[in-house]
């Protein structure tokens, strides 16, 4: 069972000041490089893989996606987003994506943020999303990416001549980390990004492009913070296809 570090006390409540927490999508500032790859969804059927507070499955209602099956594991993230969704569309339900189980050639979409790194055998959960998509549809997903969550002490370093770097070590040497964000003992898993794509290819799927996220010039413009982003990429997206 993968570990439901969101339920602790501790960690929901550092997790709900995001600005992706409060704002939804509108504070993801990679969502307009997500929706891009997006297919259109009217009239259908969608899976959002580790749904959060539900800010990606009420806007996939709002495109008129005929249904939205929105799982996750915490049952902290479940209640916030039940709140927060009107839709008939939307169905919330509590899944461990360790043990995913879906109906076989239900969806045309599977969708995931920020989720997949927290699943240890990748290579399953990659077969089942195939299995459940229909020939045609789409799977994509966002992860953190290889080059930041390497490092077994990821991290900021300082450089002699006063510059910071990213640090980036242990890169080929795939598996658990244990890093602190919000509370101790937040277990994650790395793999390279050859990893991450060709377990896709294994599982069947096509792939349509991937992206190293990084900020726009406008985004910088009205974020400075967001500065960090162009020193290593944090993010990555992934657009595959069945």
């Amino acid at each position: 069972m993968a570990q439901n570090i969101y339920d602790t006390p501790e960690f929901f409540a550092g997790y709900s000041g995001l600005p992706r927490s409060v704002l939804g999508l509108d504070g993801a500032p990679e969502w307009p490089s997500v929706r891009a790859l997006l297919p259109a969804l009217a009239g259908r059927d969608v899976v959002d893989l580790g749904c959060g507070f539900g800010a990606f499955a009420r806007w996939a209602a709002q495109q008129d996606a005929a249904s939205v099956l929105a799982l996750d594991l915490s049952e902290n993230m479940l209640a916030r987003a039940r709140e927060l969704t009107a839709s008939p569309a939307v169905r919330y339900q509590r899944a461990d994506l360790e043990q995913l189980s879906l109906p076989r050639a239900a969806f045309d979409l599977a969708y995931s943020a920020l989720a997949l790194h927290y699943v240890e055998d990748y290579a399953r959960l990659a077969a089942s999303v195939f299995d459940a998509l229909r020939p045609g549809s789409a799977f994509v997903f966002t992860i953190e990416h290889p080059i930041y969550m390497a490092s077994t002490r990821p991290g900021w370093l300082q450089r002699e001549d006063g510059e910071r770097t990213w640090a980036l070590d242990h890169y080929a040497c795939e598996g658990e980390r244990i890093t602190h964000w919000f509370a101790d003992g937040v277990r994650k898993y790395h793999r390279t990004l050859a990893t991450t794509v060709n377990t896709l290819l294994a599982a069947g799927f096509t792939l349509e492009r991937i992206a190293e996220w990084s900020p726009s010039a406008d985004q910088l413009a009205q974020q400075p913070a967001l500065g960090d982003e162009m020193q290593r990429p944090m993010l990555l997206v992934v657009a595959a296809s069945r």
